[in-house]
């Protein structure tokens, strides 16, 4: 079987596995999302999603972001890895959004990854789920140990292993390619698994 066929029975199989795609961080609003992203990072999005229910229910626009204090926001995070930065980050990007952008989040990579806190795959995870816009494919953890479990890259790095994703996978699969790929590590497939009941065990090349 050819790589290109070992790639869309994969694409099949996750989507029969996960037809209902979508990011398991909890937001109602679109700077919600972004601070979502930027808190998982490190993180875990249980314990994110853990952290932001009350987050969210303290502050609720962006304004409140841009004039808290910074000790009170690093106390709000302080249950999660690297509080204190993260803090800074969310802090700068509200008062950025507010000042620069007048609140709408921005549409563009190169906008959304001069934001504090933005790499790329925080920009794609932004530009796909409030925009539709899929510039590339975010790769996190999963994404990165299971491709390269798969065979689909031989890189280390988020991005190569990204540049070598969009070579080979097709541009509309880009954005639910990251989704199926986190839902079928954490349901089937997490860390030093054993790959006895794992459904795409037969794709395996290391």
């Amino acid at each position: 079987m050819s790589q290109k066929q070992e790639i869309e029975e994969i694409l099949k199989i996750l989507k029969e596995l996960f037809p209902n795609s979508k990011t398991i961080l909890n937001y109602t609003t679109p700077f919600e999302l972004l601070t979502t992203v930027i808190l998982s990072a490190r993180n875990t999005d249980k314990k994110v999603n853990e952290v932001t229910e009350k987050l969210f229910e303290k502050y609720k626009e962006i304004k409140n972001y841009k004039n808290i204090n910074l000790s009170e926001l690093e106390k709000d995070l302080s249950q999660l890895g690297l509080f204190r930065q993260k803090a800074k980050f969310i802090k700068e990007t509200a008062r950025i959004i507010d000042e620069k952008y007048k609140g709408q989040i921005p549409r563009t990579m190169n906008e959304l990854t001069k934001l504090p806190g933005v790499g790329r795959k925080t920009a794609n995870i932004i530009l796909g789920n409030l925009y539709g816009i899929t510039e590339g494919i975010a790769v996190d953890t999963h994404a990165t140990r299971l491709s390269r479990l798969f065979g689909l890259t031989n890189n280390k790095n988020p991005e190569k292993i990204e540049q070598d994703l969009m070579k080979i996978l097709p541009r509309e699969e880009w954005f639910d390619f990251t989704n199926r790929m986190i839902a079928y590590g954490r349901t089937y497939c997490p860390a030093h698994c054993k790959h006895s009941n794992c459904p795409l065990r037969n794709y395996i090349k290391r």
